[in-house]
């Protein structure tokens, strides 16, 4: 099969989105299929406003429907709503070309929570990118019943996996650790607003509060809770290590789709703290590998008494052998459509 994934999310951006898409590509790689994938480190571009590690490619329509034309897919997923998905949307209608989507991304919560307007006035064009997709593929139940609700029924359910040769509870520690405070309790992920990390550095609690990752919202939380440390974006063994570390994963969003990092940590033997919420009720294993509390504060207190060597053995349900056979069980393939044109009909946005 010949497969044309369109990102505008990628390396080197460091964040979920981007880990389960080279995960999925070099596990469809291994598996003998051919897959293009057209991202923006292959056009000009300019940084996102507010996330400048994001480049957005600049009037890429032409070069990518010479790189599609020439790829002939018998499939194309297009994994998020910018200039790059935009521009492959367009072409897939051009052609009569069945193509699936992905809903990462609550960009209208985000947009929200960055411009104090209501989370509805944004969905009218996340809903018209996502409309004339065969299938909007999603990594939960509830945001298929979410996305339902907003006229988007057409999903197709793509969980995620933990690369256990790298996050597992056995290996080394970081270094400078040893002298601090316990409980360690850490957050891992973008330093943004949408992330709500203030919810938990908040908190009144014993022990050592640890941020790794990197965002806009950084320097503001630095210079209010001065007490954190904040480490920086961290990814493969040494993300690996600081889980082992870490006696507490702390998830504090309200927005997350999935919420990679659990699972990564879940694998480490760490347990999670999280609310209620989409995300985490997909990934944690309440009372098991972790706490799901309306308070944080709760959550954490009771996250704390978990054990280590149960949330590893629960994490084992997190695997991208089985993840990518999702991805290619939801694919369009062109072929494969039923009523599909054969002449030069084109579908309408």
């Amino acid at each position: 099969m010949r497969i044309a994934l369109i990102s505008d999310a990628w390396a080197p951006q460091v964040n979920g989105v981007v880990r389960t898409l080279t995960t999925t590509v070099a596990q469809l790689r291994a598996r003998g299929m051919a897959v293009e994938t057209i991202t923006p480190d292959q056009f000009p571009g300019v940084p996102c406003p507010t996330y400048p590690e994001i480049r957005l490619a600049i009037r890429p329509g032409r070069a990518l429907a010479e790189r599609l034309a020439g790829f002939r897919p018998d499939a194309v997923h297009i994994a998020t709503e910018g200039p790059l998905g935009w521009a492959a949307r367009r072409w897939c209608l051009l052609h009569d070309q069945p193509f699936t989507t992905s809903f990462h991304t609550r960009f209208p919560d985000y947009l929200a929570l960055r411009t104090r307007l209501p989370s509805d006035w944004f969905w009218p064009p996340v809903r018209r990118f996502h409309a004339p997709a065969e299938r909007v593929f999603v990594a939960s139940a509830a945001l298929a019943e979410e996305l339902a609700k907003r006229g988007l029924s057409r999903t197709h359910r793509w969980s995620r996996g933990v690369d256990n040769s790298v996050f597992s509870p056995d290996g080394p520690w970081p270094e400078g650790l040893a002298d601090l405070p316990r409980p360690l309790l850490l957050y891992v992920g973008r330093v943004a607003v949408e992330k709500n990390i203030a919810a938990f550095l908040a908190l009144d609690r014993p022990g050592t509060k640890i941020v790794v990752g990197d965002g806009p919202a950084r320097p503001t939380l630095a210079q209010r809770f001065p007490e954190a440390r904040f480490m920086g974006a961290l990814r493969g063994a040494a993300l690996a290590a600081m889980y082992r570390a870490a006696d507490l994963l702390v998830f504090p969003s309200l927005t997350d789709t999935f919420g990679l990092v659990m699972a990564e940590a879940m694998a480490c033997g760490t347990p999670v703290a999280a609310f209620p919420v989409a995300g985490p009720l997909e990934v944690v294993d309440p009372g098991v590998t972790g706490i799901l509390h309306a308070d944080l504060d709760q959550a954490i207190e009771q996250a704390l008494q978990l054990d280590r060597s149960a949330v590893a053995h629960a994490a084992k349900r997190f695997d991208w052998v089985r993840c990518t056979d999702q991805f290619v069980a939801g694919l369009a393939v062109r072929s494969e459509v039923s009523g599909m044109a054969q002449g030069n009909h084109v579908r309408r946005a």
